[in-house]
């Protein structure tokens, strides 16, 4: 468990961490950098740095919580990702499960295998899916995501590496767009950005801003048409007693 600086999240949480690179938004991945980290650091979790791995001691985390939060499931790592066991998945599903008073986001790139393994999950309210979308090329993990059984579903277009025109954005609860950062950021054009920010408000899409990106990204800020846009799902938590 973590505080989170990710603008869209307030903590992360890692029951599995490690991942390998399946398409372009993964060029510069953050979490292999930090695990590499980490890893230097001596920190246990990473001795085996960006190996896939699971940590079934995770998974007693979330009940600790007092306040309720909103949490991004494996910021180090994808739990749709081939490695990972079904049943081991579905561990963590049921610890989401019966934290009702917590959001939890969990993102993937491996979309193909989160509609297979869908029907073998138990979803609740309180769980938000989401897929990764960095541009034309892998847009099909938007059907993907789709035709799941996710209650709240959510597209991540970061690192926004190309135009994303005519979005089915069918079924889709909330929209994230961010450039990317680094010493050598890929650049994001800001009419792909304003574009996709029309497609959500006519599609009645909440639809958030996360950065510009570029080699100092605050500076760069996250402003859009002169505004930051924050918009959300509506959070319907079922608070503990």
């Amino acid at each position: 468990m973590a505080q989170s600086s990710i603008e869209w999240t307030e903590m992360t949480w890692n029951p599995t961490t490690g991942c390998s690179k399946i398409s372009a938004g993964c060029k510069f991945c953050y979490a292999e950098i930090m695990s590499r980290r980490l890893q230097a650091m001596g920190i246990e979790k990473y001795k085996d740095n960006f190996e896939v791995r699971i940590h079934p001691e995770a998974l007693k985390t979330p009940y600790s919580w007092k306040k309720s939060k909103v949490v991004f499931v494996n910021s180090m790592s994808d739990l749709f990702h081939e490695d990972v066991p079904l049943e081991f998945i579905q561990k963590v599903f049921k610890v989401m499960r019966e934290n009702p008073q917590h959001v939890f986001q969990v993102l993937t790139k491996r979309a193909e295998r989160l509609h297979k393994l869908s029907e073998h999950l138990k979803w609740s309210h309180n769980i938000w899916m989401g897929v990764s979308v960095e541009d034309e090329r892998v847009v099909e993990r938007v059907s993907f995501l789709r035709n799941t059984e996710a209650k709240v579903k959510f597209l991540s277009l970061e690192p926004l590496i190309g135009p994303l025109q005519n979005l089915n954005l069918k079924g889709m609860d909330w929209v994230i767009v961010g450039g990317e950062s680094g010493h050598k950021p890929r650049p994001m054009n800001t009419d792909w950005v304003v574009d996709i920010q029309e497609q959500c408000e006519k599609n009645d899409v909440a639809f958030f801003f996360k950065q510009w990106g570029g080699k100092n990204k605050k500076k760069a800020g996250r402003e859009l048409n002169g505004k930051t846009y924050d918009e959300m799902p509506e959070i319907e938590l079922q608070l503990s007693v």
